[in-house]
Parts: structure tokens; C-alpha cells; sequence
């Protein structure tokens, strides 16, 4: 179906950063499938992971147990500090979908059945579902679809006023990103982090953050909160954590877990084998290589040499996840056509800005290259 406006290009291969089409041409990979492929492409130990676990046990039903899936939601509990539990999906809309359930259902658990609504930001961007779109804060991707399910509002991001006269006694959770992604990489401040835990504390509300895209170690910390210290009461996770295999997970603190039942939510595929010995092997990897401090030291190198280009007013972000805001001159989807052009792959995450989110194991020299590109594509 007709759903993508596609680029006449078709990728047949990759490895590490490199990218190489039907016709033989390689490319630098700065975006990762939308920031998936976080140990680049074909990585050899995730890979073989993937090939013993296919000739092992591909998929049982979740009516039973498996051997993986619990470690793997050991580790991530690990990650988030401990107390928790997670529920296994299949991608990052489905994880978000799961945290507005769970948030619905421990409202009304707790504050009766008008306590059902859910707060997000205008700018954020949570899914595709007939819920997660009613989540995200684009009216314009909404416009289409609508009427969509109630009981969901938008207000102004990184702005606690707002917030706190939108907080009445429905509200069931508050729904923010640390770092908007789509809504063109712009980070929360962590004082209006702070201010939104406490908001939702003294209202009994939970705070819901989405990390779809910014979660395992993207922005040089595991987690995008942890750079303002809060502890959100739901995480919501999926593209790194398969670096490529389809897989979601939803985080709670257990007691606000406990508030599903048995029958309350589940899925056929999620959590399944192969997934979850995909997502093992990632977080492996991920923790022996030091990814979140290795996305630090190289968003520091691709921010400073960004900055320095001509055409680029501005550089946000935090880690590997950035964009360059170009002068009123360009326009970005042109720029990004020409960085393909190239052969490096970014992309306009608004009509003047670039996003670039490369494998957190980029070397150096591949960020050097692609900034050169960059330069060449603005001339």
C-alpha cells in the first residue's frame, strides 16, 4: 500500500555503518532504520544469536513459559533500577499502548471509572495505533483518523504551567518523551522533568516515559530521563532492543504492574525466542561495549563538527540522536536528498532540520566522513 512517500532507493546489504543498495553503492548509515540498528548492521554476535535461536525453538504461545524471555526482562529491570516488571511486544507503539492500558487500568482502580485520561505534549510522537495517534501531538497526522478514542489532551512542551492547570482529577497519567524525536529532537529540561514528577506524585497520576527511540543508550545515558535524575513510574521501549528483530517492552514499577490481571492484555508474538535471544544478545553487547558511554564521546565529535559547518544555525539533541538546524536557505528533505546522494544516509525530521542517529559504535573516522558529506550536500 501506497503509505511511504519512498526514496528510489533500495538497500539490499549492510555492515557496521555501511549501507550498500541494489546497484552496488555504499552508504554511510547515520540513521539506523530510525534509530534501530543501534550496533550497526549484521552485527556477527547478535547475528549468530539469531541463527542458533532459529534452529533452537522460533516461537511458543505465551500460555506457557520460555527460557529467554525471562532474562531478558531481568536485565532491563536491572537498567531501570530494579522493583519492576515487563510486558513483551512487538514494537514501540504496541509498548505505548500497553503503558496507556495499564495507566487506564490503574486509575480506575484507584480514582474511579472517570479516571481514565492521559496527558502527552504537543510535538511528541507515540505511535500509530487509533490510541497512540490520539497520544501523539501532531494534529496533523490525527486530522485523517478522526474521531479518535477519548480522553486524551495535549499541552505545550516542557512548559509545567500548562501542565499543571491541565491536571484535574481524570487524569491517569502523564505520557512524555525525554527527547521529542519525530517532533524534531528537542530535549526535555530536566527542571521540567523534575517539576512533572512531582506534579503527577502530588496528584497520584503516573508518569509515563516513552523511550521508544531514545532508550538504550542513544543519548549517552541507558535511559533518556536518567539525564535529569527522575524516576518515571512506566518505561516504554523497542527499536535499539532488537537492533533490527521486531521487539517492544513496557517497564513498570511492580506495584503499578500489579494492576493488570491475568486476560487483562497480551499478544501473540511478543516476547517470543527468537525476539527475545535477539534482544539478549543486544543488551549483551550493548553492556560489555559501554554503548552509552560511547554515544556520549561520539555525539560530543558529531555536534562540534556540525557546528561548524556553514548552513547550520543550530545543533540539539543528546548523544547519537542530533539534528542540524540549517539556515533559512535550505530545505532539509532537499539537503537530505543530496547527503543520499552522497552516500550518507540522514534524514529531515522537520522542514529545516537534519536528523542523525548512527550506530552507537561509530567510529570517528565514519563521523568525519559524514560530516564532509553534510558540507558537500549543503554547497
Amino acid at each position: 500500500m501506497q503509505t511511504y512517500g519512498r526514496l528510489p532507493i533500495a538497500f539490499v546489504r549492510g555492515n557496521g555503518t555501511v549501507l550498500w543498495d541494489s546497484e552496488g553503492k555504499e552508504c554511510l548509515d547515520f540513521l539506523t532504520g530510525l534509530a534501530v540498528t543501534s550496533l550497526g548492521h549484521a552485527h556477527p554476535e547478535v547475528a549468530a544469536a539469531i541463527a542458533e535461536q532459529a534452529a533452537t525453538l522460533l516461537h511458543v504461545s505465551n500460555l506457557y513459559y520460555n527460557d529467554v524471555q525471562p532474562k531478558v526482562a531481568a536485565r532491563l529491570n536491572a537498567l531501570l533500577g530494579g522493583d519492576g516488571r515487563v510486558f513483551f511486544c512487538n514494537s514501540g507503539a504496541e509498548s505505548n499502548e500497553c503503558a496507556i492500558k495499564l495507566a487506564r487500568r490503574h486509575g480506575q482502580l484507584n480514582g474511579g471509572p472517570n479516571r481514565f485520561h492521559v496527558i502527552s505534549a504537543y510535538g511528541s510522537f507515540h505511535g500509530r495505533t487509533l490510541t497512540t495517534l490520539a497520544a501523539t501531538g501532531q494534529p496533523q497526522k490525527q486530522e485523517t483518523f478522526q474521531p479518535l478514542p477519548e480522553g486524551f489532551r495535549q499541552v505545550s512542551f516542557d512548559d509545567l504551567d500548562a501542565l499543571d492547570n491541565a491536571m484535574d482529577d481524570r487524569v491517569a497519567a502523564v505520557l512524555l518523551e525525554a527527547v521529542q524525536g519525530e517532533g524534531g529532537v528537542i530535549p526535555a529540561s530536566a527542571e521540567y522533568l523534575h517539576g512533572v514528577r512531582r506534579l503527577c506524585d502530588e496528584r497520584e497520576a503516573l508518569l509515563i516515559i516513552d523511550e521508544v527511540q531514545t532508550g538504550l543508550g542513544r543519548t549517552g545515558r541507558w535511559f533518556g530521563f536518567e539525564h535529569s535524575g527522575v524516576r518515571p513510574d512506566v518505561v516504554t521501549m523497542a527499536k535499539a532492543l532488537g537492533n533490527g528483530v521486531p521487539i517492544g517492552a513496557c517497564w513498570a514499577r511492580a506495584e503499578i504492574a500489579a494492576s493488570f490481571a491475568p486476560g487483562d492484555h497480551a499478544t501473540t508474538f511478543g516476547g517470543q525466542p527468537l525476539a527475545a535471544r535477539a534482544a539478549l544478545a543486544v543488551l549483551e553487547v550493548m553492556e560489555r561495549e559501554r554503548v552509552p558511554e560511547r554515544a556520549a564521546r561520539a555525539g560530543s565529535r558529531l555536534v562540534e563538527a556540525l557546528s561548524k559547518l556553514d548552513g547550520v544555525s543550530e545543533v540539539r539533541g543528546a548523544g547519537l540522536l542530533i539534528a542540524a538546524e540549517l539556515g533559512a536557505q535550505y530545505d532539509a528533505r532537499e539537503v537530505a536528498q543530496k547527503c543520499l546522494d552522497r552516500g550518507l544516509v540522514v534524514n529531515a525530521v522537520t522542514p529545516s532540520a537534519l536528523r542523525f542517529a548512527p550506530p552507537l559504535l561509530v567510529s570517528d573516522a565514519e563521523i568525519d566522513e559524514a560530516v564532509a558529506r553534510v558540507a558537500e550536500a549543503l554547497r
